[in-house]
């Protein structure tokens, strides 16, 4: 007997077209997996200039002065408190800190280590 999809495995796009599971109305997915990732983030980066989702960030070092924060803007110099998505003061968190975001941002994603600091993050 012929089976149509299961509904809970199935969306549908903008366009009306069926499309991966738990995708919100801009497209974007609703759980994101980290399909891409950028390393070695030691100054303020926009990793992302359109529509994505930042899934998680990895401290590999601590942040000695200023702020660790992630941004929903695509360019470095939009980056503001306004638009923080997280934001931790320097010395915290931890080096090996894993921080679970998984958060839409509509603009982009650009992310500032803080001064001294280093981390990772994958996205979508």
């Amino acid at each position: 007997m012929p089976q149509s999809p299961i509904k809970s495995n199935v969306a549908l796009s903008a366009a009306n077209k069926s499309s991966p599971l738990q995708m919100d109305q801009s497209g974007n997915l609703l759980i994101g997996n980290g399909s891409t990732n950028k390393l070695n983030i030691t100054a303020i980066t926009a990793v992302k200039a359109s529509a994505g989702r930042v899934c998680k960030v990895t401290v590999v070092a601590v942040a000695t002065a200023g702020n660790f924060a992630v941004y929903d803007v695509a360019t470095t110099g939009a980056a503001a408190t306004a638009n923080a998505i997280i934001k931790y003061t320097a010395s915290w968190p931890a080096v090996g800190t894993v921080i679970p975001l998984d958060f839409p941002c509509l603009a982009g994603i650009v992310v500032d280590p803080g001064t001294g600091g280093q981390v990772a993050v994958s996205f979508d």
